[in-house]
């Protein structure tokens, strides 16, 4: 086990249940030190939860990892020590994000006349400023780009807020989608962002633990494991406490298994020739991306069906899930064989030549009846075909697609704002 030294300032930030520390000898990284309270309405409720500083940090630890294992962008470094972790220091934007799945709680008494249980989709988003002698006020987007917020030299203009909203709905969906894997329902949650000091970067910041969201075991209230257990005590007693406490160590255990694979598969690359190696390393390079195994063979349909049939029965025998990649240039055999030999899917990705490639393609388009193996020409795009049919039962494989979905429309909306500036 790898052991951490750090030097600390006395620490800047002193919260209700953290305290943050600049590393003396790591410039640009703090620590953030989870503490053993438990507060409810702004700090009015109070009390002490021995164990809670270690419960909260693993559940934080666990979560930033799974959102980093995707692709989210997060001040999360490392995990330093029971109660403790590594973070980039960050500016932080002085907004709560709330994105809800489902209307209960403080929505229900700001809008009344809606049910308990109305589902909300899509999601339903919130912001609020955080402030606590005024109760944390909801704000619109027109407060908040009115407020003109500039944190590490970033103002919070159009694009930042655009950022936050869409990055606050997909962290959202991939942990709903993880915690599904335990038949548990996300209701609700909220986090905060911060601009990276060092990079300028707008991340997902703060902590996410048992604190931030409202968790049902089998989508049933009465089950709830999350801190809305504690904010309804009637009387805070030492058996009451112990029950909350172990309403929390529940969650810190099973937000463990997000990190695992429910339903690992594959994807088996066929290729007709050597001379095809290179394209199929493409397509086992982006399907290294989504975390998906990717192995590459050689075999003919039209020189070798039988070994390619043989080659087919290997893979199915084993109850992987597999997807079947078919490269073949010229006239393409593999693909329509094994469409027409197996009930698992079959991708077409041949490797057009600017020669022969308009004809060619043909023998990949125009199936016999029965047949239903798709074509993909790029080999990333196939590698991310065969992720999206996987990702319906592999949550991992799905949290890496949604978070690329993101990036790429970050992409998009940074150059954007860039172009913008060059023309202004």
């Amino acid at each position: 086990m790898a052991i951490f030294i750090v030097i600390m300032s006395d620490p800047y930030v002193l919260g209700k249940t953290k305290q943050i520390f600049e590393l003396v000898d790591e410039p640009g990284y703090v620590l953030v030190q989870s503490k053993d309270q438990i507060t409810a309405g702004n700090a009015v409720r109070k009390d002490q939860m021995e164990g809670k500083a270690a419960i909260a940090n693993k559940t934080t630890s666990c979560v930033f990892k799974l959102l980093q294992d995707a692709g989210f962008k997060t001040a999360f470094v490392r995990q330093h020590s029971e109660t403790a972790f590594v973070a980039s220091r960050c500016e932080m934007i002085p907004i709560e994000w709330v994105c809800r799945r489902i209307a209960t709680g403080s929505f229900l008494k700001r809008n009344p006349g809606v049910k308990e249980g109305y589902r909300f989709t899509p999601l339903k988003m919130e912001m609020f400023f955080k402030d606590d002698a005024n109760n944390d006020p909801q704000w619109s987007e027109e407060q908040l780009l009115a407020a003109g917020f500039e944190l590490a030299g970033l103002t919070i203009g159009r694009c930042e807020v655009d950022i936050m909203s869409k990055s606050t709905v997909a962290i959202f969906e991939v942990l709903e989608k993880a915690w599904a894997t335990q038949d548990c329902t996300l209701v609700d949650m909220k986090i905060e962002f911060g601009v990276n000091v060092t990079t300028k970067e707008i991340v997902l910041a703060d902590v996410i633990d048992n604190d931030s969201w409202r968790l049902w075991p089998a989508g049933d209230r009465s089950q709830q494991k999350d801190k809305q257990v504690y904010r309804d005590l009637k009387e805070v007693t030492p058996e009451a406490m112990q029950m909350v406490k172990r309403n929390f160590e529940w969650v810190a255990e099973r937000v463990k298994l997000l990190l695992e694979s429910q339903a690992k598969g594959r994807v088996v690359v066929l290729m007709g020739s050597t001379s095809d190696v290179a394209h199929c390393e493409k397509i086992r390079k982006a399907c290294g991306s989504y975390g998906i195994p990717c192995h590459l063979r050689v075999t003919s349909a039209h020189k070798g069906p039988d070994e390619t049939l043989r080659i087919k029965a290997e893979y199915e025998g084993d109850g992987i899930p597999t997807i079947f990649v078919a490269v073949a240039g010229r006239s393409n055999g593999l693909g329509p064989v094994m469409s027409g030999n197996t009930a698992y899917p079959v991708i077409n990705c041949p490797p057009i030549t600017p020669d022969w490639g308009a004809q060619d393609i043909w023998s990949s388009l125009r199936m016999p009846s029965g047949l239903g193996c798709s074509t993909v020409l790029s080999p990333e795009a196939a590698a991310q075909f065969a992720a999206q049919i996987l990702g319906l039962n592999d949550h991992l494989v799905w949290l890496k697609l949604r978070a690329s979905m993101l990036n790429t429309w970050i992409s998009l909306k940074q150059a954007d704002k860039k172009l913008q500036e060059c023309s202004l």
